[in-house]
C-alpha cells in the first residue's frame, strides 16, 4: 500500500526531529480546535465533545461535534494559517519531552559537551539535542571554561521547576571520576574490577579505591593501563588533576594504610567504635603522610570513612579532621569575600 504524501510528510518530521508522528498529529488535532475556537468561541466543557479527524491521505481536516459537521467554509486554510504557531510550539514541546527520556535513561554517564554560555554563575551545556545547566556547585574552580570550549560532563540528575525541567550537568561530582574510567577500562565494563569508593578535591587530586572480583586480574595495574594510558585519559580529560589509585581491602588497618599512599606507615591503632585511627610514621614520611595542606590524610579519612590522626615518632599529632575544618572554613572565607 502506498503511503499517502500527508502521512510521508509527518513520518519524516517525526524522524528528523526524533519524536513519535502520534505526538505530531495530537499536536495537529489540538491545534486545530485551537484554531476553530478563535471564530467561534466554545465553552470549556463543550471542548470534550468536538472530534477532530484528519484524512490521512489528502490531510483534509473535519470537525464534528456531538455527531454533527461543524467544519466551517474554507476552514481547511483559516486553520493552517491560525495553528502554524501552535503546531510549531507543540513540536518543541514534543521535543523536549523526547530528549527528557533520552537523558533520564543516561543519568550517571558521561556525554560529550560544548559550553554555550554563562548565566547567573551557571554554564548552559549543548549535550546534543538539548542544552543541560551546570551550576556554579557543579564547576571546578581549578578549570578555566569559556564559550564553545568542548568537555565532557556527568549527568547528574533532572530537576523539574515550575514550568520547564532542567537537566544537571556536573564536572565536580565525584562519580565523574568513576565514569571516565568506566569509559577507559574494559575490566570495570566486563564487572571483573570494582571502583568501590572514591574521594574527590575537584580539580586538584582524587584517591579511588578498587578491587578485583575475578582471579588474576589485577586491578590497580587495570585502572592505570600499560605504560599508564588509561589512568592519563582521565587525567587528560580532568586537567591534570591527580590520580591515586589504591587496592582497596576490607581489613580496616591494611585499608588505611593503602590509603594513605605513597606515604610508609608503621604503626594503626583503630577505635572502631568512634571510626577514627591514628597512624604512627617515621619522621621522614609525616609530610608526605600529610599532604600539601593536608590533602593526602583528608583524601584518606574520606576515602576510608575513619577520622586519621598522624602521628611522628617524636609525638606529634596532626590530624586530617580539624585540617579538613580549617580548609572548609577558608573555603566559605574566599566565597564570602
Amino acid at each position: 500500500m502506498i503511503k499517502s504524501e500527508f502521512m510521508a510528510a509527518i513520518r519524516q518530521i517525526a524522524s528528523e526531529r526524533g519524536i513519535k508522528p502520534e505526538d505530531i498529529m495530537s499536536t495537529l488535532e489540538k491545534a486545530m480546535i485551537a484554531a476553530y475556537r478563535k471564530d467561534y468561541p466554545l465553552a470549556d466543557e463543550e471542548v470534550e465533545s468536538v472530534t477532530v479527524t484528519i484524512d490521512p491521505e489528502s490531510g483534509e481536516v473535519a470537525l464534528s461535534k456531538d455527531g454533527d459537521d461543524i467544519t466551517p467554509p474554507g476552514f481547511g486554510r483559516i486553520a493552517a494559517q491560525t495553528a502554524k504557531q501552535v503546531i510549531l510550539q507543540g513540536v518543541r514541546e514534543a521535543e523536549k519531552n523526547a530528549a527528557l527520556e533520552e537523558f533520564q535513561e543516561k543519568i550517571g554517564r558521561v556525554v560529550p559537551g560544548m559550553l554555550q554560555r554563562f548565566e547567573r554563575g551557571s554554564w548552559l551545556v549543548d549535550v546534543g539535542r538539548t542544552i543541560a545547566v551546570m551550576p556554579r556547585e557543579e564547576q571546578v574552580f581549578a578549570e578555566s571554561y569559556q564559550n564553545n570550549q568542548r568537555l565532557k560532563v556527568y549527568v547528574k540528575k533532572i530537576v523539574e521547576r515550575e514550568n520547564h525541567h532542567d537537566i544537571i550537568v556536573s564536572r565536580s561530582d565525584a562519580d565523574l571520576v568513576r565514569a571516565l574510567f568506566e569509559l577507559e577500562v574494559p575490566e570495570i565494563q566486563s564487572k571483573a574490577v570494582v571502583i568501590k569508593n572514591i574521594a574527590r578535591e575537584p580539580g586538584s587530586r582524587t584517591k579511588i579505591a578498587v578491587m578485583s572480583v575475578q582471579d588474576g586480574v589485577d586491578p590497580v595495574g587495570s585502572m592505570v593501563g600499560q605504560r599508564g594510558v588509561r589512568v592519563q585519559a582521565v587525567t587528560n580529560e580532568l586537567n591534570g588533576e591527580k590520580m591515586d589509585i589504591i587496592l582497596w581491602s576490607d581489613v580496616v588497618t591494611k585499608f588505611i594504610i593503602n590509603a594513605l599512599s605513597p606515604a610508609h606507615v608503621s604503626d594503626v591503632i583503630i577505635d572502631d567504635e568512634k571510626r577514627a585511627a591514628q597512624v604512627e610514621v617515621p619522621d621522614d614520611q609525616l609530610s608526605l603522610a600529610i599532604g600539601k595542606e593536608g590533602q593526602n590524610v583528608r583524601l584518606a579519612s574520606k576515602l576510608t570513612g575513619y577520622k586519621i590522626d598522624i602521628v611522628s615518632n617524636n609525638g606529634e599529632v596532626f590530624s586530617g579532621k580539624e585540617e579538613k575544618q580549617t580548609q572548609e572554613n577558608q573555603e566559605l572565607h574566599e566565597v564570602v569575600a
